[in-house]
């Protein structure tokens, strides 16, 4: 066995405090820079450089690669960060509540609203016949009404909105309502809507070869059914937006967006308005995890209607049961597979249909399928490969954007195809995955883009298997479990291949703007909005960096559509690729006007003057920041710019299905081990070793709390976190008591996450990778350790486990072992 190398983790304790600025150092160390990474048959090795400035010299950074806190932590802990429903009411606001249908699938006959409209305190009562414009909220396909006009696609979808004075009267007079619905049964299944032969969108598919053929000659061959279930985003703050009415039908939209200008555009839409009297601000989100993406669109725009028709500020604010009803999950899939094999468990060809359960409408099932397609493969080769999908239609609230867009979704199937495989051939889990790894020569996906950087992979990997001792403890627990007839350990090393860009090309851009103050103070605005994931910090750092100035002079402020118009929802991992580069562009078009005029004003050289310690340094000569800014405003230099960023080298047809639609490749891998009562189906998760790969972060701190919250996520959607629909299509998990999120109790005790130290072959901001949704797949280590748990029971067996890990689904899985289904 290889000696082990030493690991620096970011945190083994169970306590999951914030980085306090004491434990900054540590954590900027939580890299495994000094560990030899074993070589591997058939991966190239890269010795990555320092970070080189001008004339090669090494770069000095003052912000870059610091472990700053998080800009709003301090607020958060103090209790003082304002959200929307934070800011202060003007006299006169009036509150928001949705009417709603009681059925899950018909014709709206007749709606009755008097009653509703007799209720002192109601202003006004809004329906279909109250919107100027389109009846639309959609964001692309214009299949998603604001108000049912006679169509009832779901249960509880809105019908009507009452505005009244105070929430309590608008949510009791909803109540009131009287609807006359000729219904019909719905669809709530994948097999309803297969039955129907109803879809929101067209089939898509892809592939090489002819993997038919080479499965059914292949040495081995096995096929099944694997479900994924969906997951509810469940953010501290539930969906709000504030519209206060201006001057000539001007509306400003405080709203928990993830895409301000999405809300602006669709806003002005409905309100038949032109964009440019729509502005919508964002603060701060408490979490969004894509369910703001799209979906917070419908609240605005129910506020900013309510706004004009009264004239009035109108506030909506989603009860926590309401928002479960009204707005969509991660989408669940049913995924029918097959796979051709040799004795080594090297797959020679492989099928899979990808069945979607979108909901009602379209939404964002295009992209979300699309990219569980893009990542049916993870990191393994394919020689011969089809990948097809269904995106299908049925009676239940319009599934959205969660946290990996589909791509755990599609990761999971192939990842429980490797443990079948495994089980096929009686060899470890984790050497089939290494037989099936990209390799040169053996590296382009199903979709034809090459994966670049195989050594990333086999050495992410290969060095977590010695640093988590994974060959060791897999002895351990094969004599734990021989001994042990109820209590059965398990433990999977998964590996995380995910790429990084919007796969619909024009999104791949982001704005911002800068202004630089007569006092050397700094104005930073960007299309990106935070949602607790510090964006917002790491662009001040970038912006600071560029003029060498202390980060308090770097004011970060809100994000609006007056600022910065036409940008890109924060999501799919890019807001500091996008944002980051977006704000260097600007600060560095600033800095490079008053380079040039330092350098007429004092008659030294360019390359001789530098932006460092708050001071400009002009050949022998410095002065301070502000000096210099000073000098600059009395010289009209212009010291504001709009700097604008898009991504390069992205080329997608989806049409042809060739291309590039990733500029590159995040990585990581994680290793966990569980314990399961098989007698129950209760487990827990012993210890979790995680190794991810961010490039040079920018922010080690925020990225170690980025992965760890990331892999708990996960770690819920795998194990705890079921949604329950009735045959009727009413959501029976609606709120806390009834759907489970991972609490303190579930992190595992023994909990080790380190960042890979590795450097960006694309030129990115400073050479970082992005954090946001690639740990979420590191939990499948999870769902993959815990049927190996239950595959002790049997080893002859494979195991009929689908996610979530339920310890119900668990307990079905152990009694199918030991030959007694249960019913």
């Amino acid at each position: 066995m290889n000696e082990q190398p030493k690991l620096t983790a970011a945190n083994t304790s169970p306590s999951r405090g914030a980085v306090a600025p004491q434990a900054r150092e540590g954590v900027e160390n939580t890299t495994l820079d000094s560990v030899a990474l074993p070589p591997h048959p058939g991966a190239q090795t890269r010795s990555d450089p320092p970070p080189q400035g001008e004339g090669g010299t090494v770069e000095a950074l003052r912000h870059i690669r610091k472990s700053l806190p998080h800009d709003s932590g301090p607020k958060h802990v103090q209790g003082v960060a304002q959200y929307i429903d934070d800011i202060r009411e003007p006299e006169g606001t009036l509150h928001v509540a949705i009417g709603q249908a009681p059925k899950a699938r018909g014709r709206l006959v007749s709606l009755d609203v008097s009653a509703v409209r007799a209720v002192p305190g109601v202003v006004a009562v809004l329906t279909v016949a109250d919107i100027p414009g389109k009846n639309d909220v959609s964001p692309a396909f214009g299949d998603d009404p604001l108000f049912v006009d006679s169509e009832i696609s779901f249960l509880g979808q809105a019908v009507f909105a009452v505005v009244a004075t105070t929430r309590d009267v608008a949510r009791r007079a909803v109540k009131k309502a009287v609807m006359e619905i000729e219904s019909e049964a719905p669809s709530i299944t994948v097999e309803d809507a297969l039955e129907r032969g109803e879809t929101v969108l067209p089939d898509y598919a892809y592939g090489r070869g002819d993997p038919n053929a080479v499965i059914a000659s292949s040495p081995q061959k096995c096929n099944g059914h694997f479900r994924v279930g969906g997951q509810e985003h469940f953010y501290l703050e539930g969906q709000v937006a504030f519209a206060l009415p201006g001057e000539d039908g001007d509306v400003h939209v405080y709203s928990s967006t993830q895409h301000p200008t999405e809300v602006q555009h669709v806003v002005a839409r409905v309100l038949d308005i032109p964009d440019a009297y729509v502005t919508c601000e964002t603060r701060r989100m408490g979490g969004g995890f894509g369910g703001k993406e799209s979906q917070a669109t419908q609240w605005a725009v129910t506020a900013a209607l309510a706004a004009q028709i009264t004239g009035r500020p109108c506030k909506i604010r989603l009860d926590r049961d309401d928002d479960f009803i009204l707005t969509g999950k991660r989408h669940d899939f049913r995924c029918d597979w097959q796979v051709g094999f040799d004795e080594e468990g090297r797959i020679q060809g492989y099928t899979v249909d990808l069945l979607a359960r979108c909901g009602y409408s379209a939404d964002l099932s295009s992209g979300v399928v699309d990219r569980a397609m893009f990542h049916a493969d993870n990191a393994y080769w394919m020689p011969a490969v089809h990948i097809a999908s269904k995106r299908l239609k049925t009676n239940t609230v319009s599934n959205t954007a969660f946290r990996g867009f589909g791509g755990p979704q599609g990761m999971l199937a192939i990842e429980h195809v490797m443990d079948q495989i495994a089980w096929a051939t009686g060899r470890d889990p984790l050497d089939v995955r290494y037989a099936n790894f990209y390799k040169p020569g053996e590296n382009h996906t199903p979709y034809g883009m090459e994966v670049e950087e195989t050594d990333t992979l086999h050495n992410l990997v290969r060095t977590l298997e010695n640093t988590s001792n994974y060959r060791m403890r897999r002895e351990e627990i094969k004599a734990f479990n021989a001994s042990s007839p109820i209590m059965k350990k398990g433990i999977a090393l998964t590996p995380v291949k995910f790429g990084i860009s919007f796969t619909l090309t024009h999104m791949n851009q982001a704005g911002a703007l800068v202004h630089v103050y007569q006092d050397g103070s700094v104005h930073l605005n960007h299309g990106g909005t935070e949602m607790g994931q510090g964006l917002y910090i790491k662009v001040a750092q970038v912006v600071a960096e560029e003029f060498g100035i202390a980060m308090e002079r770097v004011r970060i402020t809100a994000t609006t559509t007056a600022k910065v118009p036409n940008t890109s929802p924060t999501a799919a991992s890019s807001g500091s690729d996008l944002n980051g580069m977006a704000a260097k562009v600007a600060a560095g078009a600033i800095k490079t006007r008053m380079i040039a005029y330092a350098a007429e004003s004092y008659g030294i050289p360019e390359d001789q003057i530098e932006f460092r310690d708050d001071r400009v340094f002009i050949g022998n000569e410095s002065v301070p920041f502000d000096e210099l800014v000073k000098k600059c405003i009395l010289a009209r230099v212009a010291l504001s710019e709009a700097g604008h960023y898009k991504t390069p080298k992205i080329t997608w047809d989806r049409a042809k299905a060739t291309g590039r639609p990733f500029f590159y490749f995040a990585y990581g891998a994680a290793c966990s081990e569980v314990i399961v009562d098989t007698l129950t189906g209760e487990n827990r998760v012993l210890r979790a070793d995680i190794l991810h790969d961010v490039g040079r972060s920018l922010n080690p701190a925020i990225d170690v709390g980025q992965i760890e919250g990331g892999f708990v996520q996960g770690m819920g959607w795998l194990t705890t976190e079921e949604l329950v629909f009735s045959k009727e299509g009413r959501l029976l998990t609606h709120a806390p008591s009834t759907y489970k999120i991972p609490v303190a109790s579930d992190v595992p005790a023994d909990f080790r996450v380190a960042l890979y130290p590795n450097s960006n072959r694309e030129d990115t901001i400073y050479r970082s990778k992005a954090v946001g949704e690639p740990p979420i797949m590191l939990a499948n280590s999870v769902f993959c350790a815990l049927a190996d748990a239950v595959h002790a029971l049997d080893p002859i067996k494979p195991v009929p486990l689908d996610a979530p890990a339920t310890p119900e689904a668990i307990l079905r899985a152990c009694e199918a072992l030991r030959g007694r289904p249960m019913g």
